[in-house]
């Protein structure tokens, strides 16, 4: 996982293809890690601060995993879907999305992620993660269901930027209170959390 990690910052993949780009890759990477969260992409404060989930949304997902830094760090590896901030959205509402061929020059590192780390959970974080890493098409009734990825347990969750008005709905946040409840229990079935029923 070291090399990965190191040989992941280093790439251009999407530089040399003319994308303007913000950051260079953010990737973490601890040891004993057995959760993973995929992203769509790092923000700008994360593309400064070269670690990834350290803007708002970082610490609205923090927030709704009640968990701190520390813990959240040492539980997840932190992925997404394109590993450099691709910049503001041109329209000026939060990020600009990844377009489908950055997607695919970055596919093999989420792959490589995948196949040596070997998660017993994943927590795929905003629809654009669901769809590429699950297949879901519609991320609103999939949120917090159990589903299968190779050996671990995925769950999907709405992405936490402010720029997504997917909250405002009460349905859906009841949506997300019922899926945090499961993730609880799978982190408890990981020895990070205390288990909830007991």
């Amino acid at each position: 996982m070291a090399a990965l990690v190191r040989d992941n910052r280093r790439c251009r993949r999407c530089v040399d293809a003319g994308y303007p780009l913000a950051s260079m890759p953010v990737v973490e990477s601890a040891l004993g890690q057995r959760a993973m969260i995929v992203g769509q992409a790092p923000g700008s404060v994360e593309g400064v601060e070269g670690r990834p989930w350290r803007g708002r949304a970082g610490r609205t997902l923090r927030r709704w995993l009640e968990m701190d830094e520390e813990t959240f760090y040492a539980t997840f590896y932190c992925c997404s879907i394109t590993r450099c901030d691709p910049g503001r959205d041109p329209g000026g509402r939060g990020d600009r999305a990844p377009t489908p061929t950055e997607i695919a020059l970055c596919r093999p590192w989420l792959d490589a992620d995948l196949r040596l780390l070997r998660p017993r959970l994943v927590l795929c974080v905003g629809g654009l993660a669901a769809r590429h890493v699950l297949g879901i098409r519609r991320l609103t009734e999939r949120v917090g269901e159990r589903l299968v990825l190779d050996d671990a347990v995925a769950i999907p969750l709405p992405h936490p930027s402010g720029a997504s008005g997917w909250l405002n709905a009460a349905e859906n946040r009841l949506r997300l209170a019922a899926a945090l409840v499961v993730v609880r229990e799978e982190l408890a079935k990981l020895g990070v959390l205390p288990d909830a029923a007991g």
